[in-house]
């Protein structure tokens, strides 16, 4: 039986086939181009089994994305950005049955493999070059899971998580996929899809727009101008951008003009302080609706409507939001046991979108959730930092690190010490000219003199994930070179 987000992708791929679908670097692709690439590559897999992508931001990657999820299979999200050896060590480990990508990723990372079938995208309107399997083998693929995606492996290596149909199902369609009927017209408006397809955001974005029938631009990454040039000319009501791209917007030259068809933003994936919504609010009047979600959940279980945030704001300043209908939330101690509302501790999650029967969820996240079901993120206990015997928060240093204003972004972890057992440092990346002596002197009077870092290392970029995350492991990596460069 054909899984209802399959049957939606089918559905509204067939329309409007004249209607404008992406719009790519300026140039408009049908719905009908859309669809016949979707249903060429659908007809490759030959039915569900596992299909690796090297995933970028183009029409024809989201085109082979659908195919693959419309004929039933498992997207294996390959990033084609992580670096040649690590890639190929992957695609040797992942064995799979067809992998598809562009000439110049397939040709970068020699996929030489003979039970691999490979096969080359390049436009919407390009027939995709097969090259079959010398010794292809039945694929056991991975029943009900729609996308095997690679978490960005902020703190230590990715990892593949399971998104099932069901999950995304429920996250693009709603709480009952199976009835719910299937859009008729196309919707108006456009929505503007940033955030990269190898990342759970990018690929929840792009699905949304199908699901709702909705055209949409489609960027390589986020860049400050493209995206304020879509804004601008598209006029959306809402927009979604991670903190360090709804820093780079605050703190451009941008007004309230641009972005005057916007009603709200949204922010998800990593930590925004308080203090910077209220600043982009303040400059641009528009409300900054945060959220928590994680690629396990499939989705998002807590986050700001606008009206909470309207009524709720001043009260519940920082935190993530409420609770999201249909989703369970606690905090626990360390034995395990459920603490009461008000109470810092570990955070459990069963996701609306794994249904009433599923387990709880163990995060690495220490919460506190008040009685009103709003719920704040308190830091990683995996990242606390023991200097001394005291505890200290990365992401307490961070927040005050970027209230400089010469700070474009911060990233802060913890750096052994012979004697104290382990210190703050902290990567910053600036926009204005500053030092590291007043940086620390800025922190002074913001921080506890322990929370003080040890060693401030001015950088053009801090390395980052896709989801836009600094990449911990990269930041830990740059202090131990230079410690051994001394």
């Amino acid at each position: 039986m054909t899984h209802p987000l399959s049957r939606r992708i089918d559905d509204v791929l067939s329309l409007d086939p004249g209607a404008g679908a992406i719009e790519y670097d300026g140039r408009w692709s049908t719905w009908g181009q859309l669809a016949a690439l979707t249903r060429r590559i659908a007809a490759l897999t030959g039915g569900p089994s596992r299909v690796g992508i090297m995933l970028r931001n183009q029409p024809a990657h989201v085109a082979a994305l659908l195919g693959v999820l419309s004929a039933g299979g498992t997207v294996v999200v390959i990033n084609p950005a992580r670096g040649d050896e690590r890639i190929r060590a992957d695609l040797a480990t992942l064995n799979l049955p067809m992998l598809i990508g562009t000439a110049e990723d397939l040709a970068a990372h020699s996929v030489d493999s003979p039970g691999t079938a490979v096969v080359t995208i390049a436009g919407l309107d390009d027939e995709p070059a097969v090259v079959p399997a010398r010794t292809p083998a039945a694929d056991t693929g991975r029943p009900g899971v729609a996308v095997w995606m690679l978490t960005s492996g902020t703190t230590g290596p990715p990892k593949r998580v399971d998104l099932t149909y069901d999950m995304l199902a429920h996250s693009v369609i709603g709480k009952d996929p199976a009835h719910a009927p299937a859009p008729t017209e196309l919707r108006r408006g456009v929505a503007i899809v940033n955030s990269p397809l190898v990342h759970v955001g990018g690929v929840f974005r792009v699905l949304l727009c199908i699901a709702e029938a909705r055209s949409f631009v489609l960027l390589p990454k986020f860049d400050l101008q493209r995206w304020a040039a879509a804004v601008r000319e598209h006029r959306p009501r809402a927009a979604s951008l991670v903190p360090a791209a709804l820093r780079m917007v605050l703190h451009s030259d941008l007004t309230r003009e641009d972005l005057s068809s916007l009603r709200v933003v949204t922010s998800g994936t990593a930590p925004l302080s308080a203090d910077d919504a209220d600043a982009f609010t303040e400059k641009f009047g528009i409300p900054v609706l945060t959220s928590y979600a994680a690629t396990e959940f499939g989705g998002g279980v807590a986050g700001w409507t606008l009206a909470d945030h309207q009524r709720y704001w001043k009260t519940k300043r920082g935190s993530v939001g409420r609770i999201n209908p249909g989703a369970q939330l606690r905090v626990i101690d360390d034995t395990g046991n459920p603490l009461p509302a008000g109470q810092e501790g570990i955070l459990e999650v069963k996701p609306a979108q794994l249904g009433p029967a599923a387990d709880w969820m163990r995060t690495t996240d220490l919460a506190r959730i008040d009685t009103d079901g709003f719920v704040w993120i308190l830091g990683r206990a995996d990242q606390a930092i023991i200097r001394g015997g005291f505890k200290i928060m990365p992401d307490d240093v961070r927040a005050a690190l970027e209230t400089h204003p010469a700070v474009r972004g911060a990233a802060v972890v913890g750096r052994p010490d012979h004697r104290l057992g382990e210190v703050p440092v902290a990567l910053v990346e600036l926009r204005a000219d500053a030092e590291p002596a007043q940086l620390l002197e800025f922190l002074t009077a913001r921080l506890a003199r322990y929370e003080l870092p040890a060693d401030i290392a001015v950088v053009a970029e801090i390395p980052r994930t896709p989801s836009g995350k600094p990449d911990l492991g990269a930041v830990r990596e740059h202090f131990i070179q230079a410690t051994h460069g001394r």
